[in-house]
């Protein structure tokens, strides 16, 4: 690292390499900017397999996780924030998450602060009965942060409307510099193919196996991502795959493994109810994968009818005529997808976002 560049801690992250949307976008933010800043990756050992140390220009500090799942995230977030504060020196802290923000209060002892927050307003059945902790976070202690952005234009609008907040709206975004295995454009492999980090009931799998069962559909289908977060809706995805030719392939954490996934499907589904910004969908897009998506207003933030094929969220009687239409109309979905990655090319890719992080940062340094 270079003694003269800024050093910003990085604390949300929980861990890299990573498999979840945020550590993406943290990672590809790092990866972008290590040349101009020192970065410091807080991150515990539920989410890395790696050690305290140096890795690829930036320093990860990876604390021991505790036995107590549901708490591992609050003893990370406050172990981090005591670490920088007392036992560390930076020049600024980039704080991901909105449920991290009560540790603003200890960050601004000694820091400036951005946060951003990846999603908000809306709680997981999972995390139910936790939403006041959510709810005190999101109205009290994210407006205390020197600078707040946000990852989808929905989440900037609910900020206003709620909370008389306005954050700066920075997107998330693709790598222009894909490593993918290359193959005629008109020759996908005949799969039709499904991803999340966590599958959750939120991601909306169940609506794709639904329709799937509705069609009798025969094809061959790709379910990737931890199954494990909740047992019974693990369950109910085994019984609705019973009579389909489904193949779960648990949680890929080699980026080019999931990408050559993406690639080689005939279609990506996307049927999730609740996004913020979605990292998968953004990398189906970026591999000219055609898409058939929930009309979700995020994911009417970014594309258009041109680009993918929407479908009505949570209604498996649309998916299947969506889905119908799709391989009746195969010529149309690949045009929609050409579409859609120039559109990504155009605006969403990592070398232009990081430098708006990096104004940002610059920002509050000079302060």
């Amino acid at each position: 690292m270079n003694k003269k560049n800024p050093r910003i801690a990085v604390i949300g992250l929980k861990g890299l390499p990573p498999y979840g949307g945020a550590a993406a976008v943290g990672e590809n933010i790092i990866e972008q900017l290590k040349d101009k800043y020192d970065f410091t990756v807080y991150s515990v050992s539920s989410h890395t397999d790696l050690k305290t140390g140096e890795y690829n220009g930036y320093k990860q500090i990876v604390f021991k996780k505790i036995p107590f799942k549901r708490f591992n995230t609050l003893y990370y977030y406050i172990l981090s924030a005591l670490h920088a504060v007392f036992l560390s020196k930076y020049d600024l802290v980039h704080l991901h998450h909105r449920d991290a923000a009560f540790i603003i209060l200890i960050l601004k002892l000694r820091y400036r602060v951005i946060i951003t927050t990846h999603g908000t307003f809306s709680i997981t059945p999972k995390w139910g009965k936790y939403s006041k902790y959510f709810s005190i976070n999101e109205k009290y202690f994210v407006k205390y942060a020197n600078i707040i952005t946000c990852v989808s234009k929905n989440e900037q609008r609910l900020y206003i409307e709620n909370i008389n907040i306005k954050p700066i709206y920075i997107p998330n975004g693709i790598n222009g510099n894909l490593k993918i295995t290359q193959r005629n454009e008109l020759r996908k492999d005949n799969y039709i193919f499904f991803g999340a980090g966590r599958i959750i009931k939120s991601k909306g799998c169940e609506i794709m196996l639904k329709a799937f069962n509705i069609l009798n559909y025969k094809g061959k289908i790709l379910i990737a991502g931890e199954l494990e977060q909740t047992l019974d809706y693990k369950n109910e995805l085994l019984n609705l795959s019973r009579d389909l030719n489904v193949k779960f392939l648990g949680l890929i954490k080699d980026k080019n493994e999931l990408l050559n996934l993406l690639h080689n499907a005939k279609l990506f589904i996307f049927p999730s109810s609740l996004e913020a910004m979605s990292m998968m969908l953004l990398e189906a897009a970026s591999v000219k994968t055609p898409i058939i998506c929930s009309d979700i207003i995020e994911n009417k933030d970014i594309f258009t009818d041109n680009e993918v094929l929407f479908f009505k969220t949570n209604d498996e009687k649309d998916l299947v005529d969506k889905i119908q239409w799709a391989l009746e109309n195969y010529d149309e979905m690949l045009l929609k997808s050409k579409r859609a990655y120039i559109k990504l090319k155009e605006n969403y890719t990592w070398e232009k976002i990081a430098q708006e992080y990096s104004t940002v940062y610059n920002l509050l340094l000079s302060i």
